[in-house]
């Protein structure tokens, strides 16, 4: 029996909403634990918004795929957001990607998260396709400009890349902020967006950070800058180099500088968000507590620059922040205390369990 269009069309939503909320904690489980404080339309449009990041990513860092192929594919990607059948394109054109099993699982299943998109409020639309956008545009020009794999050659072409990978996102999620939250009017918006690049890009830089052997060795991409590699002696083609380690290290000093700048840019946004829109500092509180506790861990250790090595906190410190940043986040004096003990030393709080 053929359902009716308007029950046909319901269960299609019912479905697209299923999949993006299970997905989501499997491409990341730390925006999935602040996407679900959000309430209604607000929580939709950025749940979309970081999937439909993701899917730009994923093909972005699929390996061993022509980069005139994964222009094409940025291009109907952009253009599905008003043309089912570039979407149709996108759909036959990812089938051959390899890599992370849930985000290939996000990315072949990108009609579902489209669709999803398409009921939300026209202005929220607008708002996510432009930033999206944006950055796809920019995951394209790097694509193509570095066809064996990304090389970061200058600091001023990394803050370039961070701008379409990262800082897009800040201005998105701060214009969402303005458009669902009546405690952010225009003058808080337009204080908020002088702030908001380098909220998000701090992150990126942390995580960037933290993978370099990650990165180079899953992705064959160096975002640390050639310049700064060989003002040490070293160069991206050795950032792995036991015999090298020492130097490599010396080279990230000034991205780390920089990470503890825009971190501190970063806690200025989280402070400058109304303490009524108790949901929004919530969603940015984790991911903020979790960047500071991992820089100073970065700081002290040579782990990112070996085969294999990332820079991790413990779980019982990603829930001792998470537990401690809730509580604390209604009070400016208590985030900026727990920022401040965060960057001295692990934050574990001792849980006292009944005899």
């Amino acid at each position: 029996m053929t359902l009716p269009i308007a029950v046909s069309a319901a269960l299609s939503q019912r479905d697209a909403a299923r999949f993006c909320e299970a997905i989501l904690p499997a491409v990341s489980r730390t925006f999935a634990l602040g996407i679900k404080v959000l309430p209604g339309a607000l929580g939709q449009a950025v749940l979309d918004a970081y999937l439909l990041c993701r899917i730009a990513d994923t093909v972005e860092d699929a390996p061993a795929v022509d980069p005139h192929v994964k222009a094409a594919l940025f291009d109907d990607f952009l253009a599905a957001f008003n043309d089912t059948a570039a979407l149709e394109r996108f759909l036959q054109g990812v089938k051959p990607l390899v890599g992370d099993e849930a985000h290939l699982s996000l990315t072949l299943n990108a009609d579902l998260v489209f669709a999803h998109f398409a009921v939300l409020p026209p202005k929220t639309r607008a708002v996510v396709q432009k930033w999206v956008a944006e950055m796809a545009i920019g995951m394209r020009k790097f694509v193509l400009l570095y066809p064996d794999g990304i090389r970061i050659q200058t600091v001023e072409e990394y803050k370039e890349y961070c701008y379409y990978v990262a800082g897009t996102v800040g201005y998105m999620l701060t214009d969402l902020w303005h458009e669902h939250s009546s405690s952010i009017g225009t003058k808080r918006h337009a204080i908020l967006r002088e702030r908001c690049r380098a909220f998000a890009e701090a992150l990126q830089t942390v995580n960037i950070l933290k993978d370099v052997a990650v990165d180079a060795e899953k992705e064959n991409s160096v975002y640390v800058p050639e310049e700064l590699l060989r003002a040490h002696g070293s160069s991206q083609s050795s950032i792995l180099a036991p015999e090298l380690i020492a130097k490599n290290r010396e080279a990230l000093t000034q991205l780390i500088q920089l990470a503890w700048h825009d971190l501190e840019e970063a806690r200025m946004y989280l402070l400058l968000i109304p303490r009524r829109a108790i949901s929004i500092r919530l969603f940015c509180i984790l991911p903020l507590l979790l960047a500071y506790a991992t820089l100073r861990d970065l700081v002290q250790s040579t782990a990112m620059l070996k085969p294999g090595g990332s820079v991790k906190i413990s779980r019982r410190e990603v829930k001792s922040l998470l537990m401690t940043g809730s509580m604390l986040v209604m009070s400016n004096a208590g985030v900026r205390w727990l920022v401040e003990r965060v960057r001295r030393r692990a934050f574990v709080l001792e849980l006292v369990t009944a005899p």
